[in-house]
């Protein structure tokens, strides 16, 4: 479940576990079938950690494609606000927290207006609006998905535990880490400046 084909996982499995990152909900989709290692007694389903660190490790590459002033993070959910902010300001990306207003990607005489080339969702549902008019101006979505969630409108997929604030810490974290390294930002994974407690906070 834990071992990576080729190499050590981004971060130890112990703290993938610690954090919950691997702890889906009790509904499934066939999109997700194919992260779920398997699925408890209690009907939880559950990642698989090699999984979630592989599609880790591939959006870290696809964002860092972008300059970071033409990415966006959305987290409506108050838990996850802070978090993106702080993934934000670490790589030096724009962010909506809290609300998204309506034409935001659509409405360019709105006063909220942004034209990013790259839009980052921490949960599908509770950022549709986002997912939606990303998709009406074909702008990439890079999403965290739960077990219940689908891939409409999602350009790449990062399974995982979207509801826990140390799950979305931990995997922003990781994200802004790999950003960086991928970047040539810091010489190494090691170097990263940032705590992940501070994602946390």
């Amino acid at each position: 479940m834990a071992k990576r084909k080729g190499g050590q996982l981004l971060v130890p499995v112990e703290l993938y576990l610690s954090a919950g990152v691997h702890i889906g909900t009790t509904s499934r989709t066939k999109d997700m079938q194919q992260f779920i290692f398997k699925t408890r007694p209690d009907r939880l389903n559950i990642f698989d950690i090699a999984k979630i660190d592989e599609r880790l490790r591939i959006a870290g590459k696809f964002i860092a494609q972008y300059d970071a002033s033409e990415i966006v993070a959305v987290a409506r959910k108050k838990y996850a606000q802070g978090i993106v902010k702080k993934f934000a300001e670490v790589i030096g990306a724009n962010y909506v927290a809290g609300r998204f207003v309506p034409g935001t990607f659509t409405n360019p005489g709105g006063k909220e207006y942004m034209e990013p080339s790259l839009v980052i969702v921490t949960d599908v549902i509770a950022d549709r609006e986002a997912v939606l008019e990303a998709a009406k101006v074909n702008i990439p979505v890079v999403a965290i998905l739960n077990s219940g969630n689908t891939l409409s409108n999602v350009d790449l997929a990062i399974p995982g535990n979207n509801r826990g604030k140390k799950s979305l810490a931990l995997i922003y974290y990781i994200l802004a880490r790999e950003y960086m390294a991928n970047r040539g930002m810091i010489e190494n994974r090691d170097k990263f400046p940032v705590k992940l407690e501070e994602f946390e906070a």
